[in-house]
């Protein structure tokens, strides 16, 4: 079988990109090739592209995506994107539509734009678990709705990386349509790991020496205890458990944040960029390039690979199997 062709819509640094190409070591464990490559990349924030490049040899599509012909794409079999959600609101009209409160709500539409005008065999979608009780539990039935009207049989699931070996509870929905002449029945992965006892420990991840900048001061750790009963904050994780999701404003942490935190030898510290990528499960060989804040930022919003590549082989397999 010819390898599959996938375009990378807001592709970030390449977490899906990672996951769906396959072919990675990530704690002592090899992840097959997956039979595709990627033909084409697109994302909106350059210093993310940056890192993209640096790790796949393809310089990202850096234009905003509302304006891309779908034409100007390179022939793919697979269109994948984690678009952005926050932007949808509920339309009071009869019957209901989904409506849009700012700019960045319009970019789901441009991922079933190009899916109507290109219709690839297949395309996934992955977003927060929020979206599904968005407006009240309005507003996911109609992007499915949107999603099967662009032409595909749609299936959706949540997933937590905890249970597919990734240090870190992370729950993501993933949306997986194939073309409907097609006839494919898609079922999702099955879980690798059952037993929360069994999860892979935030530990692995860990590095022994770390610069000072990364711990917190005296007079921060001071400002967080004086207001522990009230902010109920400073994360400080358990390393023999997975971490908390890691966001994408970790160089902005506080201990009076939400955002998971260190404590060791008796001070508290932030993770360093190497750390949060191998709680998102990138290889060791990922490299990471642009300012701290850049790194932090792109890892925070990036999907973990290895949950991704247990999607992206179980969908490789289903087109192997049709065509």
């Amino acid at each position: 079988m010819e390898k599959l062709k996938v375009a990378s819509l807001f592709c970030g640094c390449g977490g899906t990109d990672v996951g769906i190409l396959g072919d990675f070591d990530y704690l002592g464990k090899h992840y097959s090739s997956n039979n595709t490559e990627i033909v084409y990349a697109n994302d909106i924030e350059q210093s993310a592209c940056d890192i993209f490049e640096k790790n796949f040899g393809i310089k990202p599509d850096n234009r905003d995506i509302r304006t891309v012909s779908s034409d100007e794409l390179p022939e793919f079999d697979v269109l994948t994107g984690g678009f952005p959600c926050q932007s949808f609101s509920i339309v009071a009209q009869n019957p209901k539509r989904l409506g849009i409160k700012d700019e960045k709500g319009m970019l789901f539409f441009e991922m079933c734009r190009i899916l109507r005008e290109r219709q690839p065999k297949c395309f996934i979608a992955e977003n927060v678990k929020g979206i599904m009780t968005a407006n009240k539990k309005e507003a996911f039935p109609l992007i499915i709705k949107e999603f099967e009207d662009s032409g595909y049989d749609v299936k959706y699931t949540v997933l937590n990386s905890a249970t597919f070996g990734v240090p870190q509870k992370r729950e993501r929905v993933i949306i997986v349509g194939f073309r409907k002449d097609l006839n494919i029945d898609f079922e999702f992965p099955d879980t690798v790991i059952s037993k929360e006892d069994d999860y892979v420990a935030l530990q692995n991840c860990i590095e022994d020496e770390v610069e000072e900048k990364y711990f917190f001061s005296e007079r921060a750790v001071a400002g967080m205890m004086r207001n522990r009963e009230t902010m109920n904050k400073g994360r400080a994780q358990d390393v023999t458990k997975p971490c908390n999701t890691v966001g994408a404003h970790l160089a902005k942490v506080s201990l009076n944040s939400t955002d998971p935190v260190l404590f060791t030898e008796g001070r508290y510290r932030r993770f360093t960029p190497r750390e949060v990528a191998r709680i998102q499960s990138f290889p060791e060989n990922f490299s990471l390039s642009g300012s701290e804040s850049a790194q932090y930022r792109a890892l925070g919003n990036a999907i973990p690979p290895v949950m991704f590549w247990y999607v992206a082989n179980k969908i490789s397999e289903c087109l192997d199997a049709a065509i």
